[in-house]
C-alpha cells in the first residue's frame, strides 16, 4: 500500500515520544545505583507494577501482530491470544513469589542462589542475551511497520528510530522509567482498544465495499486477448493490458477474476498492479460477500451477536499461502489470490494450524507449549519481580496482569475481525490491520493507536534491554568474570551494553522486516521455555537438582531449540529465500523437542553429578 504522512498523525505521535522521553529524564537522576538502574531500587507499588506488567507483556506481537493473524487467518490467530494468558498461570502459581525471594537484579540471580557456580552464570546469562535478542526483533519489525504510515518513511528508518530512542530511554535512567511508560502504554493501550471494539460493533457488518478497499472486477475471458499467460500450483493467470498498464487476472472457467499483483522487472523496477506505487493501485483487502439471510448490512451488532452473524457469513481473504510467483519473461511476478470462506470456518481452528495432518498436530502442540511455558521464563518478565518491595506485591502484581492482558486479549478479537470484514488487511503487512482498522474509523484515533503502539514497542524494547544490559554487567561482568566494579561503573558497564544490544537488534529488526511479529515472538517464547523454565522449576521442586545440571539444561535447551528454528521451513523461505522443502525437516516449532530434552539433560547430569555424603 502507499501510505501518505500526515500532520496530525505526526504531531499526536511526536507529543507522544517527547513525553516518554521526558519520564526517562526525569527518572534519570534516581538511577544511580545497580539496584535503582536495574530494579528501580524495589519501590515500585504492586498496581502500577502490575499494569507495567501488561505494558511489557502487552508487545508489538500482541497488538499488532495478533490482530493481524486473526485478520487474515480467523480464530487460528486468536489462539497465540490463548496461549500467551494461559502462560501467566505459571508464572502466577509457580514462580511470582519465589522470584522476588531468591533474586536481586537478574533471572541469574535466582538460579545461583545457592550454588556460586560459574556454569550458572554463564549460562543464564548467555540465555538471557539470546531470548532477549529473539525477542527484540519481532518489536523492532513492528516498530518500522509502524513508522511507514505514521511518518510516510521507510521501514528500516522506524527501526533505527525507535533503536535511538529506546536506547536513550534505557541508558538515562534503566528499570525506572521503563515501568513507567510501560505503566502509561499498557493503560493506555487497554483503553483505545476497547474504544476501537466498540466502533467495530457499532460499525456492524456490510456487503458494500469501502472505496479504499480493493473490489475485483470480473469480465468474460472471450472479451480480452490476454498478452501472457501462466500457472502456479494448477492455477491460470492471464496478463492484460488495461489503461495502459499491465496486470494479472485470474482465470476462472470462461472468465476473468482480477487480482492484485507485485511485479519486480528485470532492471530492479517495483510495480503494483503494472503501476508505480505512487500511483495507488495496490489497496488494501478484506470483505463480507454474504450475510445471514440476504443481508447487505447489519447495523450495531452487540457481542455475541457479532460472532454469530460473522459465522454465518462469507468473507473474502487472501492468505499467504495462496500466493501465487512465477517468471514472466526477466520479470518477478507474485500475484495475491483471493479465497472466499465460509465464516463458520474462521471461528474454528484450521485456516492456519492444519491440524488434520500429522506435522500440523505436532507444530500447533510445539507453539502451545512455548506460548505456555515460556511466559514464566522471559528475562524481562521476570525482572520485574524484582522492582516491587515484597514477595506478596509480586503476587498482586501478577493478578492485575493477568487481568489487564486476558481482557486486550478479548478485545483482539474484535480488532482482528474488524480489520477483515471492514476491508483494511495490507496485503504486504497484516501486522498494520489494527492501525488501519482505526485509520477507517478516524484519522485522529488512527493517530492516537499507532503512537500507543510505537510506545508499546518502546516499552516492551526498553524492558527487554534492561535485561540484556543486566545479563553483560551484573552476570558476566560481574559474577562470571568476577571483576568487581563499584554501583557507578556496574550502572556504566549496562548503559554501554545496552547501546551494544539495541544496535543489534536495529539490524535484526531490518533483516526481518517481511515476517509477522507474532509469528517471530512464538521462537522467543520457544527459546525461553527451552532454556529457562525446566531450571526453574526443577530448582523450585526436586531437591537433587544440581549447579552443573542447571548450567546443561540451559545449553542444551537453547542450542536445540535455536538449532530447529534456524533449520526450519519457515527460515528456510523467508530469511534465506530458499524453498521450504530444502529444509531438513518440517517443524517449525521447536518447544516439542527442546523442551523435553532440556528438563531430561537436568534429570541426567544432576543424578551424574550428586554430591557423595
Amino acid at each position: 500500500m502507499n501510505y501518505v504522512a500526515n500532520p496530525i498523525a505526526i504531531a499526536i505521535f511526536l507529543t507522544f515520544v517527547g513525553f516518554v522521553l521526558g519520564i526517562s529524564f526525569y527518572f534519570a537522576r534516581k538511577a544511580k545505583s545497580a539496584e535503582g538502574y536495574f530494579a528501580a531500587g524495589g519501590q515500585i507499588h504492586w498496581f502500577v507494577n502490575g499494569i507495567a506488567f501488561a505494558g511489557d507483556y502487552l508487545s508489538a506481537a500482541s497488538f499488532l501482530g495478533i490482530c493481524g493473524l486473526i485478520a487474515t487467518m480467523g480464530y487460528d490467530g486468536f489462539l497465540y491470544s490463548i496461549g500467551y494468558l494461559a502462560g501467566w498461570m505459571v508464572a502466577l502459581f509457580v514462580v511470582a513469589e519465589p522470584m522476588k525471594r531468591l533474586g536481586k537484579y537478574t533471572f541469574t540471580d535466582a538460579l545461583d542462589y545457592k550454588f556460586n557456580s560459574k556454569g550458572i552464570q554463564l549460562m543464564a546469562a548467555i540465555s538471557t542475551l539470546a531470548v532477549s535478542i529473539f525477542y527484540l526483533i519481532p518489536q523492532m519489525v513492528g516498530a518500522g511497520v509502524l513508522v511507514t504510515p505514521l511518518l510516510g518513511l521507510p521501514h528500516w528508518a522506524g527501526v533505527v528510530m525507535v533503536g535511538i530512542i529506546v536506547i536513550t530511554i534505557v541508558a538515562t535512567a534503566g528499570m525506572t522509567s521503563t515501568t513507567y511508560v510501560q505503566f502509561l502504554k499498557g493503560g493506555l493501550l487497554i483503553v483505545f482498544s476497547t474504544v476501537l471494539s466498540i466502533a467495530v460493533l457499532h460499525k456492524g457488518l456490510s456487503t458494500e465495499p469501502r472505496k479504499e478497499t480493493f473490489d475485483p472486477q470480473i469480465i468474460e475471458a472471450s472479451s480480452v486477448t490476454p498478452t501472457a499467460t501462466a500457472e502456479h500450483h494448477g492455477q491460470s493467470f492471464v496478463k492484460i493490458e488495461q489503461d495502459g498498464y499491465a496486470n494479472w487476472w485470474i482465470v476462472e472457467g470462461t472468465k476473468l477474476l482480477q487480482a492484485q499483483s507485485k511485479t519486480i522487472t528485470a532492471d530492479g523496477t517495483v510495480l503494483y498492479n503494472g503501476a508505480p506505487k505512487s500511483e495507488n493501485k495496490f489497496k488494501s483487502v478484506g470483505r463480507v460477500t454474504k450475510l445471514p439471510d440476504g443481508k447487505t448490512e447489519t447495523g450495531p451488532l452487540g457481542i455475541f451477536e457479532y460472532f454469530s452473524t460473522i459465522q454465518g457469513s462469507e468473507v473474502v481473504r487472501y492468505p499467504k499461502n495462496k500466493i501465487a510467483k512465477f517468471t514472466d519473461g526477466g520479470d518477478s511476478i507474485q500475484v495475491f489470490v483471493p479465497e472466499i470462506t465460509a465464516g463458520a470456518d474462521l471461528m474454528i481452528p484450521g485456516q492456519k494450524f492444519k491440524l488434520k495432518s500429522g506435522i500440523g498436530k505436532l507444530n500447533f502442540i510445539s507453539l502451545m507449549l512455548a506460548l505456555f511455558l515460556g511466559t514464566a521464563s522471559l528475562p524481562h518478565i521476570l525482572i520485574r519481580y524484582y522492582t516491587v518491595p515484597s514477595q506478596r506485591d509480586a503476587r498482586k502484581s501478577t493478578i492485575v496482569a493477568v487481568a489487564g492482558i486476558g481482557f486486550f486479549y478479548v478485545l483482539t478479537l474484535f480488532m482482528g475481525l474488524g480489520a477483515m470484514t471492514l476491508g483494511v488487511v495490507d496485503l504486504e503487512s497484516s501486522n498494520m490491520s489494527a492501525p488501519l482498522l482505526a485509520k477507517a474509523f478516524s484519522l485522529t484515533l488512527f493517530s492516537i493507536i499507532s503512537a500507543i503502539a510505537f510506545a508499546t514497542v518502546l516499552g516492551t524494547v526498553s524492558g527487554l534491554i534492561v535485561a540484556a544490559s543486566g545479563a553483560v554487567a551484573h552476570d558476566l561482568i560481574d559474577n562470571f568474570m568476577n571483576i568487581k566494579m563499584s554501583e557507578k561503573t556496574k550502572v556504566r558497564a549496562g548503559k554501554i551494553a545496552a547501546v551494544a544490544v539495541g544496535i543489534i537488534a536495529m539490524a535484526l529488526g531490518i533483516a526481518f522486516e517481511k515476517m509477522n511479529v507474532a509469528f517471530l515472538v512464538g521462537w522467543a517464547f520457544a527459546v525461553a521455555a527451552s532454556a529457562n523454565l525446566p531450571s526453574i522449576i526443577m530448582l523450585l521442586f526436586w531437591k537433587k537438582t544440581t549447579a552443573k545440571g542447571i548450567a546443561w539444561s540451559i545449553g542444551v535447551g537453547m542450542v536445540s531449540a535455536l538449532g530447529i528454528i534456524l533449520t526450519s521451513p519457515s527460515i528456510y523461505t523467508q530469511l534465506y529465500h530458499l524453498e521450504a522443502s530444502a529444509a531438513p525437516h518440517t517443524l517449525d516449532n521447536p518447544g516439542i523437542i527442546s523442551i523435553p530434552l532440556s528438563f531430561l539433560t537436568l534429570v541426567v547430569v544432576s543424578l551424574m553429578t550428586q554430591k557423595k555424603k
